[in-house]
Protein backbone atom coordinates (compact mmCIF):
# COMPACT_ATOMS: atom_id res chain seq x y z
CA UNK A 1 0.00 0.00 0.00
CA UNK A 2 1.39 3.39 -1.08
CA UNK A 3 1.48 6.00 1.67
CA UNK A 4 1.01 9.70 1.11
CA UNK A 5 4.08 11.92 0.99
CA UNK A 6 4.24 14.74 3.54
CA UNK A 7 5.18 18.10 2.05
CA UNK A 8 8.22 20.01 3.41
CA UNK A 9 5.96 22.93 4.43
CA UNK A 10 3.73 20.66 6.54
CA UNK A 11 6.77 19.04 8.14
CA UNK A 12 8.16 22.48 9.01
CA UNK A 13 4.83 23.60 10.47
CA UNK A 14 4.55 20.49 12.66
CA UNK A 15 8.10 20.99 13.94
CA UNK A 16 7.42 24.62 14.83
CA UNK A 17 4.38 23.47 16.80
CA UNK A 18 6.48 20.72 18.47
CA UNK A 19 4.31 18.08 16.81
CA UNK A 20 7.00 16.50 14.67
CA UNK A 21 6.38 13.06 16.14
CA UNK A 22 3.04 13.07 14.33
CA UNK A 23 5.10 12.47 11.20
CA UNK A 24 5.66 8.90 12.41
CA UNK A 25 2.04 7.95 11.70
CA UNK A 26 0.64 10.79 9.60
CA UNK A 27 1.46 9.31 6.14
CA UNK A 28 -0.46 6.12 6.95
CA UNK A 29 -3.34 8.14 8.41
CA UNK A 30 -3.55 10.29 5.27
CA UNK A 31 -3.63 7.20 3.08
CA UNK A 32 -6.34 5.64 5.24
CA UNK A 33 -8.37 8.85 5.13
CA UNK A 34 -8.13 9.02 1.34
CA UNK A 35 -9.13 5.38 0.89
CA UNK A 36 -12.08 5.65 3.26
CA UNK A 37 -13.08 9.14 2.10
CA UNK A 38 -12.79 10.27 5.70
CA UNK A 39 -14.09 13.76 6.59
CA UNK A 40 -11.34 16.28 7.37
CA UNK A 41 -12.44 16.62 10.98
CA UNK A 42 -12.22 12.85 11.51
CA UNK A 43 -8.74 12.77 9.98
CA UNK A 44 -7.60 15.61 12.24
CA UNK A 45 -9.07 13.89 15.30
CA UNK A 46 -7.37 10.60 14.38
CA UNK A 47 -3.98 12.26 13.89
CA UNK A 48 -4.27 14.20 17.14
CA UNK A 49 -5.43 11.07 19.00
CA UNK A 50 -2.24 9.34 17.88
CA UNK A 51 -0.21 12.21 19.33
CA UNK A 52 -2.17 12.21 22.59
CA UNK A 53 -1.64 8.45 22.98
CA UNK A 54 2.08 8.85 22.28
CA UNK A 55 2.47 11.64 24.82
CA UNK A 56 0.51 9.75 27.48
CA UNK A 57 2.66 6.67 26.92
CA UNK A 58 5.82 8.77 27.21
CA UNK A 59 4.53 10.43 30.39
CA UNK A 60 3.83 7.04 31.96
CA UNK A 61 7.30 5.81 31.01
CA UNK A 62 8.93 8.89 32.54
CA UNK A 63 6.86 8.59 35.74
CA UNK A 64 7.82 4.92 36.08
CA UNK A 65 11.51 5.76 35.62
CA UNK A 66 11.36 8.63 38.10
CA UNK A 67 9.58 6.37 40.58
CA UNK A 68 12.36 3.74 40.32
CA UNK A 69 9.82 1.01 39.65
CA UNK A 70 10.96 -2.30 38.22
CA UNK A 71 9.60 -2.26 34.63
CA UNK A 72 8.89 -6.00 34.71
CA UNK A 73 6.84 -5.94 37.94
CA UNK A 74 3.45 -5.16 36.43
CA UNK A 75 0.30 -6.93 37.52
CA UNK A 76 -0.22 -8.45 34.06
CA UNK A 77 3.17 -10.18 34.47
CA UNK A 78 2.24 -11.89 37.76
CA UNK A 79 2.97 -15.64 37.63
CA UNK A 80 -0.42 -17.24 38.17
CA UNK A 81 1.27 -20.60 38.83
CA UNK A 82 3.06 -19.25 41.91
CA UNK A 83 2.30 -21.41 44.94
CA UNK A 84 1.16 -18.57 47.16
CA UNK A 85 -2.11 -17.63 48.78
CA UNK A 86 -3.53 -14.20 49.53
CA UNK A 87 -6.84 -12.36 49.45
CA UNK A 88 -7.46 -11.88 45.70
CA UNK A 89 -10.50 -9.75 46.43
CA UNK A 90 -8.38 -7.38 48.50
CA UNK A 91 -5.77 -7.15 45.73
CA UNK A 92 -8.53 -6.27 43.26
CA UNK A 93 -9.72 -3.56 45.62
CA UNK A 94 -6.19 -2.18 46.00
CA UNK A 95 -5.74 -2.23 42.21
CA UNK A 96 -8.68 0.17 41.94
CA UNK A 97 -6.50 2.71 43.82
CA UNK A 98 -9.40 3.77 46.00
CA UNK A 99 -6.95 3.46 48.91
CA UNK A 100 -4.84 6.15 47.20
CA UNK A 101 -7.82 8.47 46.83
CA UNK A 102 -8.59 7.96 50.53
CA UNK A 103 -4.93 8.46 51.58
CA UNK A 104 -4.92 5.03 53.16
CA UNK A 105 -1.88 2.74 53.42
CA UNK A 106 -1.07 -0.86 52.53
CA UNK A 107 1.08 -3.39 54.40
CA UNK A 108 2.13 -6.35 52.26
CA UNK A 109 3.42 -8.97 54.68
CA UNK A 110 4.83 -12.46 54.16
CA UNK A 111 7.93 -14.65 54.08
CA UNK A 112 10.85 -14.20 51.70
CA UNK A 113 10.28 -14.75 48.00
CA UNK A 114 6.48 -14.82 47.81
CA UNK A 115 6.12 -11.69 45.63
CA UNK A 116 5.68 -8.84 48.12
CA UNK A 117 7.93 -6.45 46.21
CA UNK A 118 6.34 -7.49 42.92
CA UNK A 119 2.82 -6.60 44.08
CA UNK A 120 3.98 -3.33 45.66
CA UNK A 121 5.64 -2.26 42.41
CA UNK A 122 2.60 -3.45 40.43
CA UNK A 123 0.44 -1.04 42.44
CA UNK A 124 3.01 1.64 41.70
CA UNK A 125 2.69 1.00 37.95
CA UNK A 126 -1.09 1.31 38.14
CA UNK A 127 -0.70 4.61 40.00
CA UNK A 128 1.71 5.91 37.35
CA UNK A 129 -0.80 5.05 34.61
CA UNK A 130 -3.32 7.20 36.45
CA UNK A 131 -0.97 10.19 36.60
CA UNK A 132 -0.02 9.81 40.28
CA UNK A 133 3.48 10.58 41.51
CA UNK A 134 5.25 7.53 42.94
CA UNK A 135 8.58 6.80 44.60
CA UNK A 136 9.76 3.26 45.37
CA UNK A 137 12.84 2.36 47.38
CA UNK A 138 14.02 0.16 50.23
CA UNK A 139 13.35 1.54 53.68
CA UNK A 140 17.04 1.38 54.58
CA UNK A 141 17.94 3.33 51.42
CA UNK A 142 15.55 6.10 52.38
CA UNK A 143 16.99 6.33 55.87
CA UNK A 144 20.58 6.36 54.56
CA UNK A 145 19.66 9.13 52.13
CA UNK A 146 18.33 11.24 54.99
CA UNK A 147 21.40 10.49 57.09
CA UNK A 148 23.75 11.66 54.32
CA UNK A 149 21.52 14.66 53.61
CA UNK A 150 22.25 16.01 57.09
CA UNK A 151 25.91 16.34 56.09
CA UNK A 152 25.31 18.62 53.09
CA UNK A 153 22.32 20.59 54.41
CA UNK A 154 19.86 18.95 51.99
CA UNK A 155 17.87 17.17 54.69
CA UNK A 156 14.72 19.28 54.39
CA UNK A 157 14.68 18.92 50.60
CA UNK A 158 15.06 15.14 50.80
CA UNK A 159 12.44 14.86 53.52
CA UNK A 160 10.00 16.87 51.36
CA UNK A 161 10.71 14.54 48.43
CA UNK A 162 9.58 11.52 50.45
CA UNK A 163 6.55 13.34 51.81
CA UNK A 164 5.36 15.06 48.62
CA UNK A 165 4.69 12.07 46.34
CA UNK A 166 1.20 10.64 46.07
CA UNK A 167 2.43 7.09 46.74
CA UNK A 168 5.55 6.13 48.66
CA UNK A 169 6.59 2.46 48.39
CA UNK A 170 8.97 1.23 51.10
CA UNK A 171 10.39 -2.23 50.55
CA UNK A 172 11.84 -4.36 53.38
CA UNK A 173 10.21 -2.25 56.07
CA UNK A 174 11.08 -2.94 59.71
CA UNK A 175 13.78 -5.48 58.84
CA UNK A 176 16.66 -3.92 60.79
CA UNK A 177 16.79 -2.42 64.26
CA UNK A 178 16.74 1.38 63.87
CA UNK A 179 19.04 3.93 65.41
CA UNK A 180 17.54 6.85 67.31
CA UNK A 181 17.93 9.24 64.36
CA UNK A 182 16.42 6.72 61.96
CA UNK A 183 13.46 6.23 64.28
CA UNK A 184 12.86 9.99 64.33
CA UNK A 185 13.09 10.21 60.53
CA UNK A 186 10.60 7.40 60.05
CA UNK A 187 8.33 8.99 62.63
CA UNK A 188 8.43 12.32 60.74
CA UNK A 189 7.61 10.72 57.37
CA UNK A 190 4.77 8.55 58.61
CA UNK A 191 3.37 11.42 60.69
CA UNK A 192 3.45 13.85 57.75
CA UNK A 193 1.86 11.32 55.40
CA UNK A 194 -0.87 10.32 57.84
CA UNK A 195 -4.21 11.10 56.16
CA UNK A 196 -2.28 13.17 53.57
CA UNK A 197 -0.59 10.58 51.33
CA UNK A 198 -0.43 6.83 50.90
CA UNK A 199 2.37 4.42 51.76
CA UNK A 200 2.80 0.82 50.65
CA UNK A 201 5.25 -1.16 52.75
CA UNK A 202 6.51 -4.70 52.31
CA UNK A 203 7.85 -6.59 55.28
CA UNK A 204 8.86 -10.04 56.45
CA UNK A 205 7.58 -9.03 59.88
CA UNK A 206 3.98 -8.53 60.88
CA UNK A 207 2.91 -5.11 62.24
CA UNK A 208 2.89 -6.57 65.75
CA UNK A 209 6.69 -7.06 65.42
CA UNK A 210 7.54 -3.57 64.15
CA UNK A 211 7.59 -1.95 67.58
CA UNK A 212 10.72 -3.85 68.59
CA UNK A 213 12.73 -2.40 65.68
CA UNK A 214 12.37 1.24 66.83
CA UNK A 215 14.86 2.87 69.18
CA UNK A 216 12.20 5.07 70.80
CA UNK A 217 9.18 3.06 72.05
CA UNK A 218 7.00 6.16 72.48
CA UNK A 219 7.54 7.39 68.93
CA UNK A 220 7.27 3.82 67.68
CA UNK A 221 3.87 3.28 69.27
CA UNK A 222 2.57 6.56 67.87
CA UNK A 223 3.97 5.88 64.40
CA UNK A 224 2.79 2.29 64.12
CA UNK A 225 -0.65 3.04 65.55
CA UNK A 226 -1.24 5.80 62.99
CA UNK A 227 -0.11 3.59 60.13
CA UNK A 228 -1.91 0.37 61.05
CA UNK A 229 -5.19 2.11 61.90
CA UNK A 230 -5.33 3.44 58.34
CA UNK A 231 -3.83 0.49 56.44
CA UNK A 232 -5.02 -2.53 54.48
CA UNK A 233 -3.17 -5.75 55.36
CA UNK A 234 -2.35 -7.98 52.39
CA UNK A 235 -0.88 -11.15 53.86
CA UNK A 236 0.89 -13.52 51.45
CA UNK A 237 1.78 -17.08 52.37
CA UNK A 238 3.35 -19.90 50.39
CA UNK A 239 6.57 -21.06 48.76
CA UNK A 240 9.37 -18.80 47.59
CA UNK A 241 9.55 -18.49 43.80
CA UNK A 242 13.32 -17.98 43.82
CA UNK A 243 14.30 -21.69 43.87
CA UNK A 244 12.52 -21.99 40.52
CA UNK A 245 14.95 -19.44 39.12
CA UNK A 246 18.01 -21.38 40.25
CA UNK A 247 20.19 -22.47 37.29
CA UNK A 248 20.57 -26.22 36.84
CA UNK A 249 22.72 -28.50 34.71
CA UNK A 250 21.18 -30.25 31.73
CA UNK A 251 19.68 -33.62 32.62
CA UNK A 252 21.74 -36.73 31.95
CA UNK A 253 21.24 -38.16 28.48
CA UNK A 254 20.65 -34.83 26.78
CA UNK A 255 22.90 -33.91 23.90
CA UNK A 256 26.12 -32.11 24.81
CA UNK A 257 27.54 -29.26 22.80
CA UNK A 258 30.57 -30.32 20.76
Amino acid sequence: MMTDVISPDLKAALRRLKLSRMLDTLPERLTLARQQKMPHQDLLLLALSDEIARRESLSITLRVQKAHLDPTMRLENWDSTAKVTFDRGLLNELSSLRFLDAHAHVAIVGPVGVGKTFLAHALGHIACRRSATVLALRADQMLKTLKHARLDNSYEAELRRFIAVDLLILDDFAIDVLEATESRDLYEILLERYRAGSIVVTSNRGPDEWLATFADPVRAQSTIDRFTSNAYDLVIDGESYRPRLKPTLAKAGTARAR
